[in-house]
C-alpha cells in the first residue's frame, strides 16, 4: 500500500475542503470551528500528561475522541454531504459530562468566591482547556447563526467548559492545597 502524501498543494491558494469536497477559504467560519476544537483536542492531550486520577484519564479520552467526532460533525457541509451517524452528539455522551461534572464537584467545598487559573500545571492546564472550549463554544454558535447546528453539539460543549472548571478546581486543590481567590480590593 502507498503511503498517503501528508501535503497536497490543494490549500496553496488559501482554500480546504469540507467533507463531502465543497472548497471554502481556510478563514471561514467553520473552519474556525472545528480548528478550535481541534486545538482543544491537543491541550486535552496535554493536559493527559499531568493527570494522575485513572478515571479522569479515562474520561480525558473519551473526550478526545468525543472531540473528534465533533470536528468531524463540523467539518461536514450537510447541505451536500449526508452527516455520518458516528458524528452525531448523543444525549449519552452529554450525560457522561454531567456526571463527571458531578462527581468531582461533589468532592470540592462549596464554592463562594472567584477563583484565579492556576494553582498547579494540571489546574492551569484544565484551566486553559476550559478557555478554548468557551472560545470553541462561541465560534459555533456564530456558525449556528448561519447555518444548522444540532442542539447536542452546542449543550455538549457548554458542559464541557464546566467540566474543565471543576476539574481545574479539583487539580489545585490537589497539588497546591487550596484555590487561589480573586482578590477584588487590588488596585
Amino acid at each position: 500500500m502507498k503511503k498517503s502524501a501528508v501535503y497536497t498543494r490543494t490549500g496553496d491558494k488559501g482554500t480546504t475542503s469540507l467533507v463531502g469536497g465543497k472548497r471554502v477559504s481556510k478563514a471561514d467560519n467553520r473552519i474556525e470551528c472545528y480548528g478550535t476544537t481541534d486545538e482543544l483536542n491537543s491541550f486535552i492531550g496535554l493536559l493527559i500528561t499531568e493527570l494522575t486520577d485513572k478515571e479522569d484519564l479515562d474520561f480525558a479520552r473519551f473526550l478526545q475522541h468525543k472531540l473528534f467526532t465533533i470536528g468531524s460533525y463540523l467539518a461536514t457541509d450537510q447541505e451536500s454531504t449526508e452527516l455520518k451517524i458516528a458524528s452525531k452528539v448523543t444525549p449519552e455522551s452529554i450525560g457522561k459530562v454531567e456526571y463527571e461534572i458531578d462527581r468531582i464537584d461533589n468532592s470540592l467545598p462549596k464554592l463562594a468566591y472567584f477563583t484565579l487559573p492556576g494553582g498547579g500545571r494540571s489546574a492551569a492546564l484544565a484551566h486553559v482547556c476550559r478557555t478554548i472550549c468557551r472560545r470553541a463554544e462561541r465560534q459555533i454558535y456564530r456558525l449556528a447563526e448561519s447555518t444548522n447546528v444540532e442542539e447536542p453539539v452546542l449543550i455538549f460543549i457548554n458542559r464541557l467548559s464546566d467540566y474543565f472548571f471543576v476539574l481545574a478546581r479539583k487539580e489545585c486543590i490537589k497539588n497546591n492545597g487550596e484555590e487561589i481567590i480573586w482578590d477584588y480590593t487590588c488596585c
